[in-house]
């Protein structure tokens, strides 16, 4: 009998009470099936326990592995706590299956003292060399910002096999350590540990990151060398990588290749076109994709989406999303409905997409009001832009955002509202609220260079400094004047222009025009989005240089050629 709502779980559940023969065991099978139930709602398998006079490990476990996957993962730490007491109780006491996915509950909650806490529990009852349980570790403390910590388990384990490197590995991802993650991925080859399929999964997710293209060619080699490039996963991330180190040639190369492509791999490419400005063909592709009878899930139409707003089809894009679940059973989520408002204020539709917002059946994120008041800046309307912010600094908007307080610092100041601002920083610092630092990396021989604002502590810092006065030199020859209005702060023309001439991807261009023969591409990786003057200089350093610049930012792809850019100036 397949069992696939709640009323028929507890429909077998009165036919196992009736029939009295092997209750424990059948009502153990009911149990696994109801902690699991693919409907979420596990207050029936409570229940269960609950009914049950001395429950034993087994009952305990599956109820706390069910939670620890649910989107209420509390539970399962709220479950172990009788655990800890006296036996007497008739509570079982916890094991060795019981600690991962109280781990787990803690890694996807962030509760790093919790999970200390639970890891002094395993010290105690001698599990600490359990290797399920270290590699659980490791993921709880990766993706709990504590990284050293991962490392100081994965050090302490006498024989790491596959699973110990791929799970440090992915832990690094997790935490937003990639080039840690590539460099443990090229000690782990080193050391002759064979990879597998979610080795690398996860390191292709490390040079998506970080634009490392030629350590991804690298893992593209140990994929055909070792037969492992048949795995759909492995496929759709190669495709990812290809894309996000702006190689959307060898995404397409992969793509093609691919006998059997499943709807990650769809999604995967018609992301990357999407990404990198290639908009029409994106929606041909989904369209094709229609054709093959594959059925689109959430990611895919959010690809589709982002198409639609990186090239400004609002139309289009109001035609994809109601379709979504009309045609293809898809509800929207909030990913959905944030495409949608940043194509509107992108498109200068502001007054629409705040209207938009209010009639939508869910509660906006700060995301897509962030998106919203940065397009009212753009388009000069800062009247809706300090509305739209009293609502961005309610309580449930997340008011200790620190990214949201710096965007509406920037509204204030370029509108000349320079008071505002310093009390919009005041308000930070009261609040021990710090701005993210933005940085540009730049692969080069194998080797990923990071670079922050006026950044002075790379090794030929002094040689790319003297590179970059060329570089103004040159530009201003072709007429180059700085955009002083892109410096909100407080401070004289030669103190904005000199900010200017430093930020973060001119640092990384200009080491690319040291290291790279003339003639060929340089590609640069930001973590926010482009300044408009930023964005002008490449366009013009192009040109002057003849050089094809490729720069990725937190919005999509910016090709730079011959003066011009492939987003037209829209982003």
């Amino acid at each position: 009998m397949e069992i696939t709502t709640m009323s028929q779980a507890m429909q077998l559940h009165a036919q196992i009470l009736k029939a009295g023969n092997q209750q424990n065991q059948n009502l153990s099978k009911l149990f696994t099936f109801s902690a699991l139930s693919p409907s979420g709602d596990l207050s029936y398998a409570r229940l269960i326990l609950d009914s049950f006079p001395a429950p034993n490990s087994y009952y305990y476990n599956t109820m706390i592995r069910a939670y620890s996957q649910s989107s209420d993962p509390i539970q399962a730490l709220l479950l172990f706590l009788p655990m800890l007491e006296d036996p007497t109780h008739h509570t079982p006491r916890p094991d060795k299956f019981t600690y991962p996915f109280l781990l787990k509950s803690c890694a996807r909650l962030r509760l790093t003292h919790e999970g200390k806490q639970i890891h002094g529990l395993i010290a105690k009852s001698g599990l600490e060399w359990d290797r399920y349980i270290q590699h659980s570790l490791i993921h709880m403390y990766c993706l709990s910002g504590e990284s050293g910590l991962a490392y100081m388990v994965f050090d302490r384990m006498p024989d790491r096999d596959v699973v110990s490197w791929t799970s440090m590995i992915d832990g690094l991802v997790e935490d937003g350590r990639p080039i840690e993650a590539i460099r443990l991925f090229e000690q782990m080859v080193d050391d002759g540990v064979e990879v597998n399929d979610a080795t690398v999964v996860s390191v292709l997710r490390a040079c998506a990151e970080t634009g490392a293209l030629g350590v991804g060619r690298r893992v593209h080699g140990v994929v055909e060398g070792r037969g492992i490039g048949l795995k759909a996963n492995v496929n759709s991330a190669l495709i990812d990588m290809y894309a996000k180190c702006a190689c959307i040639k060898s995404a397409w190369q992969v793509f093609d290749d691919i006998v059997d492509k499943d709807v990650f791999a769809w999604t995967a490419m018609i992301s990357g076109l999407a990404s990198h400005g290639h908009c029409q063909d994106a929606i041909d592709l989904f369209s094709k994709m229609q054709g093959f009878g594959i059925k689109p899930d959430e990611r895919t139409m959010t690809a589709v989406l982002s198409a639609c707003r990186n090239a400004g089809q609002v139309a289009e894009g109001y035609a994809y999303l109601r379709s979504m679940q009309n045609e293809y059973g898809v509800r929207p989520t909030i990913q959905h409905y944030g495409c949608m408002v940043d194509l509107l204020a992108r498109a200068g539709h502001l007054k629409e997409a705040e209207e938009f917002i209010r009639k939508m059946p869910i509660e906006p994120d700060v995301v897509m009001c962030r998106n919203l008041i940065w397009a009212c800046k753009v388009h000069k309307d800062t009247e809706r832009a300090e509305r739209l912010i009293i609502h961005l600094r309610q309580p449930k908007m997340g008011s200790n955002d620190s990214g949201s307080y710096v965007l509406i610092g920037n509204v204030y100041a370029s509108a000349g509202k320079w008071h505002d601002k310093a009390r919009v920083r005041e308000l930070m610092k009261q609040k021990g609220l710090v701005k993210p630092p933005g940085f540009s990396r730049i692969e080069l021989d194998g080797e990923i260079h990071e670079f922050a604002v006026g950044d002075s502590g790379h090794p030929e810092a002094e040689t790319i400094y003297r590179k970059l006065e060329e570089i103004e030199d040159n530009l201003r020859k072709e007429g180059y004047d700085p955009k002083l209005s892109e410096v909100l702060l407080e401070i004289d023309d030669e103190e904005k222009a000199f900010q200017l001439s430093h930020h973060s991807e001119k640092l990384a261009l200009a080491f690319g025009l040291i290291r790279t023969s003339p003639g060929s591409e340089i590609r640069i990786v930001k973590n926010l989005r482009s300044c408009e003057n930023c964005h002008a200089v490449m366009k013009l350093i192009s040109k002057v240089y003849q050089r094809e610049i490729i720069m990725r930012d937190r919005i999509r792809f910016h090709h730079f050629k011959n003066g011009d850019c492939s987003c037209r100036d829209y982003w």
